[in-house]
């Protein structure tokens, strides 16, 4: 980097010569002043300054100053600034006398800033060392995730030096999650008595969570320091918060507030770090909030966006998140715009991306991560016309090699209806990851293209995992390839050593289910090696429904309303058992147990974009402000499609009511209200082709699915509609599903 390292100790004096030149005041002062501004924090103002000094002062007289502003440099992680001050150095003093506590910060600037081979030369060659070169280096190693370089050079050490508590903690980070080396290096510091040090402490702390869940021997470090500071408090809470103990971390925090110890920025953005992995989580998120604002922590940018996550993770209003996300009054970073936009993604994909172009409005660089979270909401849109715009600007900032991202657009495209546009994305990919595999045969599998995702899977040059089989399974189920999805099963264990969890069961269940074989399912529920779950329940329910099985129908719906009790599921599915049978009283007293139980059924809703703008349709219609002229052309299609041979399916309808009541109740099915609007506006959609999308919340029912096969040819267009199971392509009477569904 710069010729010989030994250059810098030309000479070796321990001291500088006698024959040192002085300095006048003014110089001394400028000095002064350059120090001064190191230690505020200002360093390009401290470095213009000093360069300013004519002629250079000599090393002599500026050591010390060259030595704040080596220090400063390590502050910031500045290298280029700290390589043009030693070349200054060296120049201005080209046969220097050694110096150990300059030369000391000299080591500590490379170390800190990751230049750490050229670190090691000058250290190496330093004629004389103390405790703090040793430490410079060791820390630089540490903080640079170089774990072996850190333990060789501690070890080392060892046999000059006694370690200093800062020398320990940095060796303890650096085992991160190695539990054993991490006990070894807890053991020196037992034998030396520095385990009562509270920064080694509070290292061992982290330490030992991040060991495969150490929990309570990070408590067992934490307990026995006598003076915690809130390092360590915040460490512990952390710890608990890693390794799973949500409940332990807000009893600390409890016992940390009510014992008067004043909490930081840290400690709340690790309890709201908590809350988003308890499911009971919202009321203290409330609680939480109040105190918040009352200590003046809402205005913080990372307590704000851990905030935000909390509430959207919790399932609270996402109209809450937005007013925290304003506290922070114009002081938004890409990190708190992204959590913004992410809670929206969930919510509301639409407002997501309004909000996505606000941030490009307001002229902020959008990163890898704010890309990967406007991409999942795009997923939840109808057309895929969003996500290309957001390809765009992955390719205009030069992320178009990002893997992350172009896994993120295969999931967009495919769950806007282009399978296409999914395997253009997969196929131009320079590099894949398993999840790049995995997301390319998921959309093969939502669009019942089962052999595509069976050959697609023979090319995979990745590790397959869990969600690889859950891919291939679910493919099998919605294509009815019983056998081969048998097979994938009974092999994923002995070819792959991926043992079978409670989604590749469930599968299963809907595999052997779909295609009539109801006892094997149930088997296989007997048999299966840990608890069924609601999922697992539900598709054997679902089974049941497909091919009029009462009897286990009633064994699956119990298990689900005992599993999950507010879930709708079981109570409709049963009562539209009944309903189909004709056993229209069982109906209706399933719908009263549903109603003293206050479970609400989840509405049918569907979406359709026209003109950049998405319409919400709900069954029935009311709530739409086209619906009379909506109504009326529903009408006139009806009765062209019944000259058209439609029938509707009446044995659906849920109540015990006249015919033409029923056929009423099946014509304003949400799906259908979304095709007529559609229909109407074919001249504004904002996507191109002869198609039109339907995006809807649950289960086509089976009317609407004739519905949709004769209109397709009716109007001579492809009629997408993506349920909550899988993709519906129906295209001159005939669906993609093949009636399977």
């Amino acid at each position: 980097m710069f010729g010989s390292a030994g250059g810098v100790f030309y000479g070796f004096s321990r001291r500088f010569t006698a024959a040192a030149v002085s300095l006048n005041s003014d110089a001394i002062n400028l000095l002064h002043h350059v120090r001064l501004l190191c230690s505020l924090g200002h360093l390009q103002e401290a470095l213009k300054l000093f360069y300013s000094i004519t002629p250079p002062p000599p090393l002599v007289h500026s050591h010390h100053t060259y030595a704040a502003l080596f220090h400063a440099c390590a502050r910031r992680s500045s290298l280029p600034q700290g390589q043009a001050l030693h070349r200054h150095m060296l120049l201005h003093n080209p046969n220097p006398d050694f110096d150990l506590f300059l030369i000391n910060h000299i080591v500590n600037m490379y170390a800190k800033c990751g230049s750490l081979d050229y670190a090691r030369q000058l250290f190496d060659e330093m004629p004389e060392r103390n405790i703090v070169s040793w430490t410079a280096l060791v820390s630089g190693y540490a903080q640079h995730g170089r774990p072996d370089g850190c333990f060789k050079v501690f070890r080392e050490m060892l046999v000059w030096h006694r370690p200093t508590d800062f020398a320990f903690a940095s060796v303890i980070s650096a085992c991160g999650g190695d539990g054993d080396c991490g006990r070894q290096v807890h053991a020196l510091a037992l034998k030396t008595s520095f385990d009562s040090y509270v920064f080694v402490g509070n290292a061992l702390i982290m330490m030992y969570c991040r060991s495969c869940g150490g929990a309570d021997e990070a408590w067992s470090v934490y307990a026995s320091l006598e003076f915690p500071n809130l390092v360590s408090w915040n460490s512990m809470i952390a710890g608990f918060q890693v390794c799973g103990y949500g409940n332990r971390a807000l009893e600390l925090f409890s016992q940390m507030h009510f014992s008067g110890i004043r909490f930081d920025r840290a400690t709340l953005v690790s309890i709201l770090s908590c809350l988003c992995e308890m499911g009971d989580g919202l009321e203290y998120c409330f609680r939480l909030q109040c105190l918040i604002i009352k200590t003046g922590f809402i205005s913080e940018i990372e307590v704000a966006t851990a905030m935000v996550k909390a509430y959207s993770s919790l399932g609270g209003e996402v109209s809450d998140c937005y007013k925290i996300f304003l506290e922070l009054d114009g002081r938004q970073d890409v990190i708190s715009w992204t959590g913004i936009v992410a809670a929206y993604a969930e919510q509301d994909p639409e407002e997501a991306i309004l909000l996505f172009r606000q941030f490009l409005r307001e002229c902020m660089a959008p990163d890898r991560h704010m890309f990967s979270i406007v991409l999942k909401a795009c997923a939840g849109l109808a057309t895929e016309q969003h996500a290309l715009a957001v390809r765009s600007h992955v390719l205009k900032v030069g992320f178009e090699d990002d893997t992350v991202l172009a896994n993120a657009l295969i999931h967009a495209c495919a769950r806007c209806g282009s399978i296409a546009l999914s395997k253009q994305a997969f196929d131009t990919m320079i590099s894949r990851d398993t999840v790049s595999w995995n997301s390319m045969l998921k959309a093969y599998a939502m669009h019942g293209q089962c052999k595509e995702a069976l050959q697609l899977f023979s090319q995979m040059d990745a590790q397959p995992d869990g969600a690889t089989f859950v891919a291939l399974l679910s493919a099998c189920s919605h294509a009815g390839m019983v056998e081969e999805g048998t097979k994938i099963f009974e092999t994923m264990s002995n070819n792959h050593g991926i043992v079978p969890q409670l989604d590749h069961y469930a599968c299963m269940v809907d595999l052997l289910g779909r295609s009539g074989r109801i006892s094997e399912a149930k088997e296989l529920i007997d048999k299966m090696p840990m608890e069924p779950d609601s999922v697992v329940w539900s598709a054997l329910l679902g089974a049941c429904r497909k091919h009029g099985e009462t009897k286990l129908a009633k064994l699956a719906a119990a298990k689900l309303k005992e599993l999950d009790p507010n879930n709708s599921l079981g109570y409709v599915t049963l009562s539209n058992i009944f309903s189909t049978d004709g056993c229209f009283n069982e109906a209706r007293l399933i719908r009263r147990e549903m109603e003293g139980k206050t479970v609400r059924k989840e509405p049918g809703l569907s979406w359709i974009e026209i003109g950049n703008h998405v319409h919400e349709f709900a069954s029935g219609g009311q709530q739409h402000p086209e619906r009379e002229t909506i109504f009326s052309e529903l009408e006139k299609l009806v009765r062209r499609l019944k000259d058209f041979g439609y029938v509707p399916q009446i044995s659906l309808a849920l109540h015990d009511i006249e015919d033409e009541q029923k056929e009423e109740q099946l014509y304003y099915h949400s799906e259908k209200l979304a095709l007529v609007f559609a229909l109407m506006n074919l001249s504004n959609r904002c996507y191109s082709g002869n198609i039109i999308k339907i995006m809807k919340n649950i289960r086509i029912c089976v009317d609407c699915h004739n519905f949709m096969k004769l209109v397709s040819e009716l109007v001579d267009m492809e009629i997408v509609v993506r349920d909550s199971n899988r993709f519906h392509h129906f295209k001159a009477k005939v669906c993609s599903c093949n009636d399977y569904w």
